[in-house]
């Protein structure tokens, strides 16, 4: 056994991206909690809560880069030695008329949500074999069901969540389960900065028309990042062991129908 082995704190390792974000960071939070090592993978600064774990690593990329995305897990097992799991929720919000969208607008959102998402998981596969684990991609209700003025995100999603299947179904014979958590709307700074960059100079009255969809009428609430981050904490446990291929909605019934 090498000096570095002996060091290393022990116990299973994440793999998130996104993680200087609401829900990435929820969920890193959620997996240290829980005993896991974490590799936090990030354009931006790990978030201050979670950085001085001695049981986590910073990792910068960008995941638009296919290279840096391959640079990231060999720097995740290069440190932990292992790769248990990988949590893909790295991600970028678009709206507006598709007549008017460019074509920098559109690659910039698949090259985050879709291009990233899949080569890190290519990566990721072999020692994802070899521990016998799991990929949980973050899609959204957007990633199910239609959005008006959002085309080019319920794209990307739309194609995270048939990738999450077919990714499934390849991987099944060697172990790895993969599956998607499809949030609604959550409330993180990515909702916040939706609202500010749409919604004119009423941000409150975006947000309060979003909740107007939502069945619980004036009950109505939005999704906290730790209950995403719940959610996705179970489907790495040992007890999601049937669950692989499934798109798991957490949005309140937003995508049940209409009321």
């Amino acid at each position: 056994m090498d000096a570095l082995t002996r060091t290393r704190p022990a116990g299973p390792v994440v793999l998130v991206t996104g993680a200087a974000g609401g829900i990435g960071g929820a969920v890193a939070r959620r997996f240290l909690d829980g005993g896991w090592r974490v590799a936090a993978c990030d354009l931006a600064d790990t978030p201050a809560a979670i950085a001085s774990d001695q049981r986590l690593l910073a990792v910068g990329a960008d995941l638009r880069d296919p290279a840096q995305c391959t640079a990231a897990v060999d720097a995740t097992v290069a440190w932990a030695g292992r790769l248990d799991a990988l949590v893909n929720a790295a991600g970028v919000w678009t709206q507006g008329a598709s007549e008017h969208t460019t074509e920098a607008e559109f690659d910039h959102v698949f090259d985050v949500n879709v291009k990233g998402l899949y080569f890190i998981s290519a990566a990721a596969i072999p020692h994802l074999a070899q521990s016998r684990g799991c990929i949980v991609n973050l899609s959204s209700d957007a990633g199910i069901q239609g959005n008006a003025g959002a085309a080019v995100y319920c794209a990307s999603k739309g194609a995270v969540s048939i990738l999450t299947k077919a990714l499934a179904l390849e991987l099944a014979p060697r172990g790895v389960r993969v599956n998607a958590v499809c949030p609604g709307d959550v409330d993180s700074p990515m909702l916040h900065g939706q609202a500010e960059a749409h919604g004119g100079d009423r941000p409150e009255a975006y947000l309060a028309r979003l909740l107007a969809s939502y069945p619980q009428g004036t009950n109505a609430r939005f999704i906290r990042t730790d209950e995403v981050a719940e959610l996705v904490w179970f489907l790495a446990q040992p007890l999601a062991a049937p669950i692989t291929g499934a798109n798991l909605s957490i949005d309140f019934g937003l995508s049940a129908g209409i009321v």
